[in-house]
């Protein structure tokens, strides 16, 4: 049985706030207020998303209010202070998810281009919904047992088939005790272990070896 493989479609939010173009800076203001949302998609056509408004690109109206000289590596956000429609306002391209991808894959997204928020879009460019930061999270709200049937059956009957080994979860922390005289598989049954969606951690407490954490 193969280990569960959440998708960002799983997690994220599927009736997702967007603007237009012509959206004016007071209305998205008042929308991210309303929503609590930090960013919002822009479409343009049947629902294409072509940029992103957040915070940061709003943020710069108020920064380069005072009257001083602005310095060459911020021309960008200068510009935009000017800006008062979603088209002068957003970051384009947008920075985009499929509803296929993994968890992970969105988290290193979020993590590489520093965004909190990503708009998540079909094949065609078409919004299908958005992910937040605390939408990949959900996976650690899944519950310990749950986890330990997955383990038991996804990774040990697999990977050490007839081996007496136990596991247990607290919290989201994966247990494994027992016997195995096959060192080798330690770091393998480890791995398997931590790539199971939603734990936390994994500890090794095995027969006759040092106790290994992970």
């Amino acid at each position: 049985m193969p280990a569960s493989r959440y998708t960002v479609s799983d997690v994220m939010t599927h009736t997702a706030v967007a603007i237009g173009r012509e959206a004016s800076y007071k209305e998205i203001v008042e929308l991210m207020h309303e929503w609590k949302v930090s960013a919002v998609p822009v479409l343009e056509g049947e629902g294409r998303v072509v940029g992103v408004v957040s915070e940061a690109d709003l943020l710069p109206k108020e920064e380069f209010r005072r009257e001083e000289p602005v310095l060459p590596q911020q021309l960008e956000e200068a510009s935009k202070a000017g800006g008062v429609l979603a088209e002068e306002l957003m970051t384009s391209p947008a920075i985009t998810v499929h509803p296929g991808a993994g968890i992970a894959e969105a988290a290193r997204i979020m993590a590489v281009k520093r965004v909190k928020r990503l708009p998540v879009v079909n094949a065609l460019g078409l919004l299908e919904g958005v992910v937040s930061r605390s939408d990949l999270l959900k996976v650690f709200l899944r519950p310990d047992e749950e986890l330990v049937e997955e383990v038991r059956g996804a990774v040990l009957a697999e990977l050490a088939p007839g081996l007496p080994l136990e596991a247990s979860v607290h919290d989201g922390v994966v247990t494994l005790r027992g016997p195995l005289r096959d060192r080798a598989l330690v770091p393998l049954i480890a791995r398997a272990v931590s790539a199971v969606e939603g734990v936390v951690d994994v500890r090794m407490e095995l027969d006759g070896a040092v106790p290994a954490h992970t």
